[in-house]
């Protein structure tokens, strides 16, 4: 059998950028783009040590740019010094002092904006606070916050000090933050006593409180909370304190700890086929460039833009696109506390209205589900700010990108549908809007001094148009140094040996004739069907672009003639069929549909219906639940972190 994974996905649309858009971009059409991909060719340390040099104020220049002595633990600019916080903030005081770096919305819709001034010294406060309460260099802080702008303070101030922060997302159950406490064995965590979603208060403390009575917590001597809300609060008289006590009297000035390019900057922690979670350990100065090269590349930025990225600062696009990328280019951001559906699905829309944003990044989880909400709902907003969307998180199908384009674009609006990881700190694929044509559904091109390929589970590159495994051959700033603690399973999982040095990215894809990457999904997604290897993606988007389809998710299933069969978890836009035959017929019509789209390898082999999907409250479909239900398995997953747990029980339903 071949080791190839087939591509069945056939997407011919072009949209290449408006000319317009070329003139003023930062990477000018193909040529230019061309130009820097042949730099980078010619002497990729030297590309990245230009950018380091021209992008990064540096305390003390670094005279190293690449250390591979010990490859795959790589370091880059390592006897460099800087401070990300300074890049952050300090650097823009004499020159913009007085923009605004922070809109905020609250929740409830209030509208709070902070200077680049005044963060700064709610930054420096904040740090001082913590150097009072003896956190330092080198230690680890949990920090456990809604998006508020207190989030974007407390990991700047963690920065600013050289201490390491791991952030928590703050839909994560107790279980899951006792465990990234003992893991990175933190000396603080930064919460506050609840946060709002959609209206509803949700208590943070008691979950700190419950995951620090679990044991083997000693290593936490401090808990700062921040007071959202107006109720009671249990408290730890000898750890608490409340964050305006503890930021009382503090100078707003701090001076910054200078440390290696090579000092950790964070820990986060992703999910990992074990079930235990790995702690992605980033650099400052190799991350740092990362970020801004991918804001001056990708997202085009421009002094006048309003950039604002959906993301909670508990996932890796919120470090790099909220707190950190945006700032050290010195943008002004909006940052958002609640979800797109509440008070009703024109949230986001009123916002780009109300805030002039001209740069929107958005997961396509959140794009299928306002579809379904109110696909019309944006032409009842003024969107004429907007010059730029982006795409996050998983593969964009083609009928999702299609409407983004046209409904909130306008059709004047280039999509950068960015490819890139937690563990990538940065994009990796993704049209630069002002060079690269987009196609609906592919990631493109990859940025300059990114040299990605795909493979043959032998690490042999495979020709166009057929799939295999995502890598990157050679080494890159922002990319994890390690997993925390455990730099065996940091070789192991991303550099095995039959890899041949490559970074091995986990994503099963394909190239077309253009050279175009298309990302099939994970490689642990893929289905084994009759001797052929699908990927996920291409089912899911076929079944998307049916009429009556909002969203799907597709896994295998263990079969004994096939290897596996296909079982697909579809909402529709309108009302589950009540009747049994009614749903049969369906049924039958989307099986033939995806037959008629991809042939009949691809067709389910069971489809069933629910009014969403088992997602995180990020928007991330938790397809482990998917394959379980799938297969009659017992969930014994946390399952705390779901939206709405009770859609687990409607996709066990089986139409007969």
């Amino acid at each position: 059998m071949s080791d190839d994974i087939q591509s069945t996905l056939h997407e011919t649309r072009v949209f290449p950028p408006a000319d317009d858009f070329v003139r003023q971009a930062n990477v000018s059409g193909m040529d230019a783009y061309r130009a820097l991909v042949d730099e980078a060719e010619r002497d990729h340390a030297a590309f990245w040590a230009r950018l380091a040099r021209e992008n990064i104020a540096w305390r003390k220049p670094f005279t190293r740019t690449l250390d591979d002595a010990n490859a795959p633990f790589y370091k880059w600019f390592e006897d460099g010094e800087l401070n990300v916080s300074w890049n952050c903030l300090d650097r823009h005081l004499d020159t913009q002092g007085d923009k605004t770096a922070l809109i905020f919305e609250a929740d409830d819709g209030t509208v709070t904006k902070v200077s680049y001034r005044e963060l700064h010294a709610r930054v420096c406060q904040f740090a001082n606070a913590l150097k009072a309460k003896k956190i330092a260099k080198g230690d680890r802080v949990i920090i456990y916050l809604p998006m508020s702008i207190e989030a974007v303070v407390a990991m700047q101030a963690c920065a600013r000090i050289g201490a390491i922060h791991s952030v928590v997302f703050g839909g994560f159950s107790a279980r899951s933050l006792h465990e990234r406490i003992i893991d990175t064995q933190a000396c603080a965590v930064i919460t506050a006593d609840a946060q709002y979603r959609g209206g509803r208060e949700m208590p943070l403390k008691p979950v700190v409180d419950e995951s620090l009575a679990a044991g083997d917590c000693e290593s936490v001597h401090t808990v700062i909370v921040y007071q959202r809300a107006s109720g009671e609060t249990p408290w730890n008289d000898g750890r608490d304190i409340w964050w305006h006590d503890a930021i009382a009297g503090q100078p707003a000035v701090c001076e910054p700890e200078w440390v290696s390019a090579e000092h950790p900057l964070f820990i986060l922690y992703t999910s990992g086929s074990t079930g235990k979670p790995k702690g992605v350990q980033h650099s400052s100065g190799g991350y740092l460039l990362g970020a801004i090269m991918s804001m001056r590349w990708v997202f085009d930025y421009k002094p006048a833009d309003v950039f604002w990225c959906t993301a909670d600062v508990g996932w890796v696009t919120g470090h790099t696109y909220v707190t950190y990328g945006p700032l050290a280019v010195g943008a002004t951001e909006v940052v958002f506390e609640g979800v797109p559906t509440w008070p009703d699905a024109g949230r986001f829309w009123k916002m780009i209205q109300d805030h002039k944003v001209t740069t929107f990044y958005t997961a396509p989880t959140a794009i299928r589900s306002l579809i379904k909400l109110g696909g019309d709902l944006p032409k009842q907003y003024d969107l004429s700010s907007l010059r730029l969307l982006g795409s996050v998180g998983e593969p964009i199908n083609p009928e999702a990108w299609i409407w983004y384009y046209k409904v909130v674009g306008g059709e004047r609006c280039p999509i950068v549908d960015t490819w890139w990881q937690t563990e990538t700190g940065m994009h990796m694929i993704s049209p630069l809007p002002g060079a690269i044509p987009a196609k609906p559904g592919s990631c493109t091109l990859p940025l300059p001094g990114i040299d990605a390929a795909i493979v043959n589970e032998a690490g042999e590159e495979v020709h166009d148009q057929h799939g295999g495994f995502l890598v990157i051959k050679k080494p890159f700033p922002s990319q994890l140094r390690t997993i925390w603690g455990n730099p065996e399973r940091f070789q192991k999982g991303y550099f095995p040996a039959e890899m041949h040095g490559y970074y091995l990215a986990g994503d099963s894809a394909h190239r077309d004739e253009d050279g175009y990457f298309w990302i099939m999904g994970r490689i642990d997604d893929v289905l084994k069907v009759s001797g052929h290897r699908l990927g996920t993606m291409e089912i899911e988007s076929a079944l998307v672009a049916h009429t009556h389809v909002a969203e799907a998710a597709v896994v295998g299933r263990p079969h004994d003639i096939k290897g596996e069969s296909i079982v697909a978890f579809v909402v529709l836009k309108g009302a589950r069929p009540a009747e049994a035959e009614a749903a049969k017929k369906l049924i039958a019509e989307l099986r033939e549909w995806v037959s008629k789209e991809l042939g009949p390898i691809a067709k389910p082999d069971e489809i069933r219906f629910g009014e969403n999907l088992p997602k995180t409250r990020s928007g991330k479909i938790m397809r482990r639940l998917l394959r379980a239900i799938a297969q009659g398995q017992e969930i014994t997953q946390d399952v705390s972190t779901l939206e709405n747990p009770a859609i687990l029980d409607q996709l066990k339903e089986v139409v007969r």
